[in-house]
């Protein structure tokens, strides 16, 4: 199939994002994205990289009528000649694309791997030592320290975090349930014992906010739209109120009505940062440094790999392998500067 049957020229005329958002193929993009089952997050990306692709063969009149694959192939090439993007940044342009074609547009474009690939940096993980961890969370306001505590005592990534419900603690058994963590995966994580009391605090004041909310006429959390009409009342149930409220509620455009989100993920990274740097930890750290540190510390401590990789919910054990790495680095080697016979 030749791309100028694939793309309409005529929306890219007005800039803006709700242009975009108004395209037939954007459109049919998310709806594809929900009908997999994609993170809102992998939504907004893959329409954003689409777009791209299609602004990209717009300006390219040498690309006109060629295959989806020459065209493929030259925009992945520039994303890495000319815009020297990040290996991981090109392949996520590479699977937007290729989603587009398979489940949208349901064309096989072919062989398009003669493209210039980019180079993926061999960066390890940023690991905080264990005083380290211990200190930064000390100095993070609530609720943001009781997170803190979450992402390091038991390998939260920062949005299973925010997204955590009350219905997910399992305080009989010391234990987190995390629903759809990457890849859609449920996993079982350990609950901290020293975060028992206060995570028992926190579901107390997230069920007076409820109470608050329909004291007012509210409709209590937010939930996904497949579950919001299979469950219709269970916004309004205790179970179900995000553990981490927000301060403030947001209105459904379409309804009218207001609901309570989960904490803003860029909230608790501020406060993170900000415990960093009074800290005195001169790392680039950030709140995934508490997950990294997780990893390492436990096998630091003898835990086996498979548990580790299961605890953090890797598909591949490549991925863990990588905290090995961490805690060989200079493992066992002298340096030349403590050997016998230098000053």
């Amino acid at each position: 199939m030749e791309n100028n049957a694939l793309h309409d020229k005529s929306v890219v005329r007005v800039a803006g994002k709700g242009r975009r958002d108004d395209h037939p193929r954007i459109k049919a993009l998310r709806a594809a994205c929900r009908l997999q089952h994609f993170s809102p997050r992998t939504e907004v990306c893959y329409a954003s990289w689409v777009w791209q692709y299609m602004l990209f063969y717009w300006s390219r009149q040498d690309l006109s009528g060629q295959p989806a694959a020459e065209v493929i192939t030259a925009f992945l090439t520039e994303l890495a000649e000319r815009r020297q993007v990040a290996a991981s940044t090109q392949n996520q342009a590479l699977n937007a694309v290729v989603f587009l074609y398979k489940h949208v547009i349901q064309v096989d474009v072919g062989d398009f791997s003669r493209f210039v690939r980019a180079k993926r940096p061999r960066n390890l993980p940023v690991v905080f030592s264990r005083d380290e961890a211990l200190r930064v969370i000390s100095l993070l306001p609530e609720p943001y320290a009781l997170m803190g505590a979450l992402l390091y005592g038991s390998g939260l990534r920062l949005m299973e975090c925010c997204r955590l419900r009350v219905k997910d603690l399992d305080f009989d058994r010391s234990a987190i349930l995390v629903k759809f963590g990457k890849g859609a995966k449920d996993r079982m994580v350990p609950m901290p014992s020293v975060t028992v009391d206060r995570l028992r605090s926190q579901v107390a004041r997230a069920s007076a906010l409820l109470a608050d909310d329909l004291a007012h006429g509210f409709e209590g959390a937010t939930m996904e739209p497949a579950l919001a009409r299979k469950y219709r009342r269970a916004g309004k149930e205790a179970g179900w109120q995000y553990v981490f409220p927000a301060s403030r509620l947001c209105v459904d455009r379409e309804t009218g009505c207001f609901y309570r989100h989960h904490l803003h993920d860029s909230a608790l990274q501020r406060e993170v940062k900000r415990a960093v740097r009074r800290a005195g930890v001169n790392k680039a750290a950030s709140c995934h440094s508490f997950r990294h540190s997780f990893a390492t510390h436990l096998l630091e401590s003898g835990v086996d790999i498979r548990t580790v990789q299961d605890l953090l919910g890797h598909k591949d054990i490549s991925t863990t392998q990588v905290y090995l790495h961490v805690m060989r680095r200079g493992a066992g080697v002298v340096s030349p500067m403590d050997m016998g016979g230098v000053a």
